[in-house]
């Protein structure tokens, strides 16, 4: 190897799509343009303030500054179990079925890394948040990309690759509510799904991290709630949603021994855990009191509903997503020969507005683009206005 010449790993990443809006982005906003972000998918709320209280008490006492534990403090690992115990109604041993993660993406990815060799095969959903496929191509996996127009047509799709896969697949990716589709399912989706994966021995991994961003009556479900899911499956959570924790970096895998067992040996190898402080942080968040949860979930659903209404009125027809903070939105017909990177592109020189382009979470993504709950509702009305210079509504 030449010291140009590109390093392996780094080769078979493709090139980042979101780089070109990013750069506009900051040209614009260096020129002094007042971009509204509704691209980045970062919670802008506060974290609760008990949550934040109990850092600093933790922080406070010198024998918290020392390293942690990779798998996480047993305090929290408890909690996470009280958690799944309270809300899904589905028991987990702290021990063995847990594993405390820096973040759901660190989560996903070093269970990749553990469970992945060389040319494995892994279906993954497209478009799909970009960690589910690439932490398997990093880790030296080979990704069988699966259309994903609705769950449906995903699990059909997953059958029909097993069948015409040479190699038989290692595992299958779920992500509902999901990023960036917004699309949700019921219980009896992820019975089907177990019932496929226990048919042909394939490992189910499951990303909650929108769990509790919903907007109906109906509470999206775990995976582990089927029963005999724990024999298939493993399922990543996050905080960072829940409670306006994204910079904290607190996740968690639950489910299958097996598979949290070897999650467990490869991070043992790799960090010493998150600081403690913060894992003790993270116990305050799930015991603590309900009432920040549903005032977050009340914030991006109003915020919602301001979106889908005012945006209808500048001449764009948003479907109204029942759960994430993000809604997925068909480029209209006029721009879609354009593309999404184009039609973001446009926004921000036209209307100010900034938005994810969906080439970025898959080819089969290029006809949306992912616009996200992140800015508040007065931010939303003045993109909806803003957007109509784009589409020829004003007034």
């Amino acid at each position: 190897m030449t010291n140009t010449e590109e390093f392996h790993r780094i080769k078979q990443l493709p090139p980042y799509v979101f780089e070109e809006v990013n750069k506009l982005k900051a040209k614009l906003r260096a020129e002094g343009r007042d971009i509204i972000d509704l691209g980045m998918g970062n919670p802008d709320m506060p974290t609760p303030a008990h949550i934040v209280d109990k850092l600093v008490e933790t922080a406070r006492n010198p024998k918290a500054h020392r390293y942690s534990v990779s798998r996480g403090i047993i305090g929290l690992r408890r909690a996470m179990a009280r958690y799944y115990e309270r809300r899904f109604n589905v028991s987990l041993n702290p021990e063995t079925e847990i594993v405390a993660t820096i973040g759901s993406k660190e989560g996903f990815a070093n269970l990749a890394q553990a469970i992945t060799g060389p040319g494995d095969v892994i279906l993954s959903p497209n478009p799909a948040y970009p960690i589910h496929a690439y932490g398997f191509i990093i880790a030296g996996g080979v990704i069988a990309a699966v259309p994903a127009p609705s769950p449906e047509a995903y699990l059909s799709g997953v059958a029909e690759a097993i069948k015409l896969s040479h190699v038989k697949p290692r595992a299958m990716v779920l992500n509902y509510p999901s990023n960036p589709t917004a699309q949700t399912v019921d219980i009896d989706f992820y019975k089907d799904a177990v019932a496929l994966a226990k048919k042909h021995d394939i490992i189910i991994l499951s990303d909650l991290a929108y769990g509790e961003i919903y907007f109906g009556d109906v509470p999206p479900p775990s995976i582990l709630e089927v029963e005999g899911a724990k024999d298939v499956a493993v399922e990543i959570n996050s905080l960072s949603k829940t409670y306006a924790m994204a910079g904290w970096r607190v996740g968690m895998a639950v489910g299958n021994e097996r598979l949290i067992n070897a999650l467990a040996r490869v991070k043992s190898y790799l960090d010493y855990g998150a600081f403690t402080p913060i894992q003790v942080a993270a116990v305050a968040a799930l015991d603590g009191p309900a009432d920040c949860v549903e005032s977050i979930r009340e914030t991006y659903k109003a915020r919602r509903n301001v979106l889908i209404e005012h945006f209808s009125m500048a001449g764009w027809d948003v479907p109204c997503p029942e759960a994430s903070m993000f809604a997925w939105a068909p480029i209209p017909e006029k721009f879609r020969e354009m593309g999404s990177v184009e039609f973001a592109k446009l926004l921000m020189e036209k209307a100010d507005v900034a938005v994810a382009p969906g080439l970025g979470f898959g080819e089969y993504g290029d006809t949306h683009v992912r616009i996200g709950l992140v800015e508040n509702q007065q931010r939303i009305r003045q993109a909806a206005r803003n957007l109509k210079k784009v589409f020829g509504t004003a007034k």
